[in-house]
């Protein structure tokens, strides 16, 4: 809030005393009483079955982020999926010995979505950035990505290795080219510029994931973001960024690579029908109308060839009944195929059109809720202001 109050003039040839948090700049002019707080950043890695690795993956990364203390604030929040080996232990024990280090934990292993999401609920950042705990990402992305957001004041920056500079190591061939594959396809679905959408390195800005109703449970939750930020108009960049599985153990590297191979493929499958309809509808539609009218001026030019051949009807319609039933019994299948393909075009014509409507009524909800969402959340922050400032 602006200070009304007024000040008595200086007197001619007196010095102004500054307060001495005052910061002046080159040409003697008064910035500010007191320097810009570091924004805080919020660390999330999900964690399961990383006992082998996440205890040094841990220590890299605290080392990392005390070299940007000067820029930054952060806090490390952990949470381990109902891991089956000692990584609960390790991250409790880990978050003992450094202050800055928070581990929750799940009695059982719920998926990445819901890892993040109680996560998210967890951090205190403006900024929340995401990590895998392998760190097949290196935490050298942390500060490029910080440095995307607080530059262009996007809502998300996510680290794509697809992209131009970007690269990938050490990923089995099978597993690259699926990855390259479902992120081109959820790019066209999504009418999307990026070149990656399920990368799970990216920072947001803290307040408006908050604002977000997530539903994913599984690594499906990233494109999610990726569309209801497109659909509130968010602001979403990407920085080159270099994958590389050359940290991960042989057997940690094929079980990545093939274990839930299909259930993730028909997640993918099911993003890109969220995100446009219209492919998975409209389009085999129109092409099977196309399909559909080939056929069926085959069916009418036999019925024609017949019509004139039966001259001895003299009424239309009789001879016009006649041309019917001779044509279907000379090229049967043309028939039953030209009726079937016109019943499967209209048929996923309609259905595109029901999924049109039905994605624009979402939209509209997810708006109007994501308004009341985001007016709920600032009045809770008021209140909490409020509170702090009485105490």
């Amino acid at each position: 809030m602006n200070d009304m109050r007024a000040t008595a003039p200086a007197r001619p040839g007196a010095h102004r005393v500054e307060p001495r948090d005052a910061h002046i700049d080159r040409l003697g002019i008064r910035l500010s009483a007191t320097p810009p707080a570091r924004p805080l950043v919020s660390l999330v890695l999900p964690v399961y079955n990383e006992a082998a690795t996440i205890v040094a993956n841990l220590r890299r990364l605290c080392s990392y982020m005390e070299s940007l203390e000067e820029q930054y604030r952060w806090e490390v929040v952990l949470v381990d999926d109902g891991s089956t080996d000692q990584s609960g232990a390790l991250v409790d024990a880990f978050a003992r010995r450094h202050p800055r280090v928070r581990a929750f934990h799940h009695i059982t292993n719920f998926g990445a979505g819901q890892a993040f999401k109680y996560a998210f609920r967890q951090c205190r950042g403006e900024y929340i950035l995401t990590l895998d705990a392998d760190l097949t990402y290196d935490v050298a992305h942390v500060a490029t990505l910080l440095a995307k957001i607080v530059e262009t004041r996007a809502k998300v920056v996510v680290a794509s290795p697809y992209m131009r500079g970007g690269r990938v190591s050490n990923v089995p061939w099978t597993r690259k080219a699926l990855s390259v594959c479902a992120n081109r396809f959820l790019a066209a679905t999504s009418e999307s510029r990026l070149s990656t959408l399920t990368s799970m390195a990216r920072v947001y800005d803290g307040r408006f994931l908050r604002s977000l109703n997530l539903r994913g449970s599984g690594l499906d939750i990233l494109p999610e973001i990726i569309y209801k930020a497109r659909l509130l108009g968010a602001r979403i960049e990407e920085v080159p960024a270099h994958l590389d599985w050359g940290t991960l153990k042989p057997s940690r590297r094929r079980r990545t690579s093939s274990a839930r191979l299909w259930r993730h493929t028909l997640r993918v499958v099911l993003s890109g029908f969220l995100f446009r309809p219209v492919i998975f509808f409209i389009l085999p539609g129109l092409l099977m109308l196309v399909f559909a009218t080939y056929v069926n001026a085959w069916v009418l030019e036999h019925f024609l060839l017949q019509f004139g051949r039966l001259s001895e009807y003299p009424l239309f319609f009789e001879r016009a009944s006649a041309a019917v039933a001779a044509a279907f019994a000379s090229s049967p299948h043309t028939f039953i195929v030209g009726i079937s393909s016109l019943m499967l075009a209209i048929q996923l014509l309609s259905l595109g059109v029901l999924a049109l409507q039905s994605r624009n009524y979402f939209e509209e909800v997810f708006h109007l809720a994501s308004a009341i969402l985001r007016a709920n959340n600032e009045r809770q922050d008021g209140a909490e202001r409020a509170l702090d400032g009485a105490s």
